[in-house]
């Protein structure tokens, strides 16, 4: 008898998952994110990913920032980032740490561009250099933090909505841009699984909007010592040549900056998302 995380296929091909965590996470074998991929590859890692909400892949050839283009646009059109791209690829971001690094993108626990009136779907990210030791990438589901709260709780944040303002992050990198500002519900439905999530983060949500401000902190401080327990959570070791795809509806991450200062560089792209569903 296989137990729920030693659930070996994803499709009837050659494309194999291991779960890596009772709650998400995944390492997928089989494929090859560097060649353009079959119409039931996408599909099949579409339902890996709506199933373990990130999905990891090791051993990959190189990927060049227009490769990376290529494989993020079989799942969507690619999100525009406010900070921007590169000049030949605008849709993918260079994210790259060493000496020099003041700050480093995603050093707190976040979901990805929440201040943005239509979030990403999800994030691609690959790695071509890591330090020798640490910058592991934590993930945690979303899912399961909802599914533990109380029912008291989860009928008192049904209904609230949260203000998520993109200066609270990106100031720190430069003052010089006005930085978008939405509004959210606190508790969103994942639009392809139903499944309820909490969607507030610590680096974009700046207030409760139906709540006075103690109430509204007080609420806040509460979801995020919660949804930031070591039981929603999973740690990724990175190693040359990974992938990591997540989920941004159903997921927070937090980028572990341990490693000052050795060099820890990358690519990334965004899918477009939709617009997130009140619960």
């Amino acid at each position: 008898m296989s137990l729920p995380w030693e659930k070996p296929a994803v499709s009837a091909e050659t494309i194999r998952a291991k779960r890596l965590n009772p709650n998400l996470g995944a390492e997928i074998s089989g494929i090859d994110l560097s060649q353009p991929l079959s119409n039931s590859e996408v599909t099949a890692l579409h339902d890996a990913l709506h199933e373990h909400q990130v999905i990891f892949f090791r051993n990959t050839h190189p990927i060049d920032p227009g490769a990376l283009v290529r494989l993020g646009r079989h799942f969507g059109d690619l999100h525009s980032h406010v900070m921007g791209g590169l000049p030949d690829h605008p849709e993918v971001r260079r994210l790259h740490a060493d000496e020099t690094s003041k700050h480093v993108a995603g050093e707190d626990w976040h979901t990805d561009s929440t201040c943005d009136p239509i979030p990403p779907l999800g994030s691609i990210l690959y790695l071509h250099t890591l330090p020798p030791i640490g910058g592991d990438t934590i993930f945690a589901s979303m899912y399961a933090a909802y599914d533990a709260l109380s029912p008291r709780m989860k009928d008192y944040l049904s209904g609230l909505t949260a203000t998520h303002d993109g200066a609270l992050v990106f100031n720190r990198f430069s003052k010089d841009k006005k930085y978008p500002v939405s509004v959210h519900p606190v508790i969103t439905s994942h639009p392809a699984t139903g499944r309820k999530v909490i969607f507030v983060n610590r680096s974009f949500t700046s207030h409760v909007n139906e709540l006075p401000e103690r109430e509204s902190k007080a609420v806040l401080n509460f979801l995020y010592d919660h949804l930031e327990s070591p039981l929603y959570q999973m740690r990724f070791h990175w190693e040359p040549h990974s992938i990591a795809f997540w989920d941004n509806r159903c997921t927070q991450h937090y980028a572990v900056w341990d490693y000052f200062p050795a060099v820890r560089s990358g690519f990334r792209v965004q899918i477009e998302g939709q617009k997130p569903i009140a619960a």
